[in-house]
């Protein structure tokens, strides 16, 4: 069984990337900074020379997680359209129906988390 010759590149690629992965950590670990002493002191974070006051892990608000996750979805949504714009005169109007078509699925979920009130942050 031979391997079809435009695979060749991307094999090329995947193994240069993997090699370096691998170089960079063994180097890391046998090149890098060797740490003997752990003290609290020196394993403490540290920020700016201003000292640590409470826990690092204190709970956010599950508003900003929401924001998020929002952003992240709508953000992709804009890479959909990428393809479109490039393209749209080749689509025709059976592609632009299902632009509008997407647009308005997504104009609808906007409008569900608007008026949920997901987007203020007062309440």
């Amino acid at each position: 069984m031979s391997l079809p010759e435009s695979y060749i590149p991307i094999l090329l690629q995947a193994s240069v990337g993997i090699g370096f992965v691998a170089i960079s950590l063994i180097g890391a670990k046998y090149l890098g900074p060797q740490q003997k002493d752990t003290t609290l002191q020196k394993n403490s974070s540290f920020e700016c020379g201003v000292e640590v006051e409470g826990n690092a892990r204190t709970p956010f608000s599950i508003k900003y997680f929401l924001t998020a996750v929002l952003f992240v979805l709508f953000d992709i949504e804009i890479v959909f359209f990428y393809p479109y714009a490039i393209n749209f005169r080749e689509f025709g109007m059976e592609g632009f129906l299902a632009v509008v078509m997407f647009v308005a699925v997504f104009f609808m979920a906007f409008i569900y988390v608007w008026k949920r009130g997901a987007l203020d942050w007062d309440k």
